[in-house]
């Protein structure tokens, strides 16, 4: 029978099992996609913490600290504090929310774009790089050490887009 070899299909099994177990691995492979990009985005970003806003800010801009908190179950209080930190490193912005009624106007937030945030620790990346090619030069303090031989070059995603039509 067709399906027999993944063991998605058998003879007492029904459409909706298979569904649901589809479905089940679908959701599986949906976690672990979301868990490996924020370490990698903690990596870039210093934190977990970090990582979580970034990701939140990117789905939901013009967020207030306070629906930051709600939308990704971290402290109000280190919601802020992050937020004050990622506005000084310019990851994200932040303008006062407007509103008719008396009384507080709320920050709404932003993060930049991914391409812009790669683009602030590409030469960082590229120069620990070009370190570790160069290694044996360093050590040897040999005059043979290659210039710069590792180039990181990075394209917004929208431009790269526009160019080629898409």
């Amino acid at each position: 029978m067709k399906g027999d070899e993944d063991g998605l299909d058998g003879p007492d099994d029904t459409g909706e099992d298979v569904r649901d177990r589809l479905q089940e691995r679908a959701d599986r492979a949906v976690a672990e996609f979301d868990e490996r990009l924020i370490d990698l985005l903690a990596w870039i970003l210093d934190t977990e913490t970090r990582a979580r806003i970034y990701i939140y800010l990117r789905a939901e801009p013009d967020s207030t600290s306070e629906e930051i908190a709600d939308g990704t179950g971290l402290y109000p209080s280190t919601v802020r504090e992050a937020l004050a930190e990622l506005h000084d490193e310019e990851i994200v912005t932040r303008a006062k929310r407007e509103h008719d009624g008396a009384g507080n106007n709320p920050y709404e937030y932003s993060a930049i774009a991914p391409s812009e945030l790669v683009g602030e620790v590409v030469g960082d990346v590229q120069d620990q790089l070009n370190t570790v090619v160069n290694l044996d030069a360093h050590l040897t303090e040999s005059e043979e050490a290659t210039e710069e031989p590792i180039t990181i070059s990075v394209e917004d995603a929208a431009e790269t887009g526009a160019e080629t039509g898409r």
